[in-house]
């Protein structure tokens, strides 16, 4: 397994035992002790996944995945001891794939990396017969390049906001609810809250219908849930 890990981890202890039982598991594993370093050696090199603790010297994960998502899709799992939902959802709505709350079982934290990687790699090679441009009116979307485009004007979406638009723009006129569409995007073994949905979905109207003179895009059936209207 030729996969290589980073992790962002303050807590020398903590970030060993994660690289032991990941390296054990056979990842290539890097560590960083501070946000400012992390988010350097994430933008510099090359990685499958990170492992993102919220709370680093130098700047919280928050603000590296929001870093990292304008430039790079790479898979993050954040690792936090605070168990609120507005933490879970602030991370997941900055384009984070999942979460683990400390005190957590390695062993799970293995899985979790396993899972998440594997989604990543089926989201992005899967049904080669797929048509890989989806176009609709001024909107424009490049599968294999992950771009997306308004009037001919490039618009960057995250991760996760380039997954659920290609999703509804895949299955046009079709209404789907908040917990159909979490399970598509975020996988049913993910842990989160629904209204992350809500978010994402507000953050791509922000940018494409603002672009196309309000023409509503992604209409809201209330009650129901979401469509991409063709």
């Amino acid at each position: 397994m030729d996969k290589k890990l980073l992790i962002v981890e303050d807590d020398s202890l903590i970030a060993q035992l994660e690289k032991d039982y990941l390296s054990a598991n056979g990842y290539s594993v890097n560590v960083c002790t501070d946000g400012i370093s992390g988010l350097e050696e994430a933008l510099n090199n090359n990685y499958d996944l990170i492992i993102l603790d919220v709370m680093l010297p130098g700047m919280n994960g928050f603000d590296i995945c929001r870093n990292l998502r304008e430039k790079k899709d790479t898979p993050i799992l954040f690792v936090t001891a605070k168990q609120e939902a507005d933490d879970v959802v602030e991370g997941l709505s900055l384009g984070a794939d999942d979460y683990i709350t400390k005190p957590f079982n390695f062993r799970e934290l293995v899985a979790r990396v396993d899972a998440r990687i594997a989604r990543f790699d089926s989201l992005i090679g899967r049904k080669e017969h797929e048509s890989e441009i989806i176009e609709s009116g001024c909107i424009k979307l490049c599968k294999s390049s992950r771009r997306v485009f308004v009037e001919e004007n490039e618009v960057t979406m995250t991760n996760k906001e380039f997954d659920l638009l290609w999703y509804l723009a895949s299955n046009p006129n079709i209404v789907f609810s908040k917990e159909e569409l979490f399970n598509e995007i975020w996988g049913y073994d993910s842990m989160g809250e629904t209204s992350t949905v809500t978010v994402h979905i507000n953050r791509i109207r922000d940018k494409i219908d603002k672009n196309t003179s309000g023409v509503q895009h992604i209409e809201t059936i209330w009650g129901t849930g979401y469509r991409f209207i063709s």
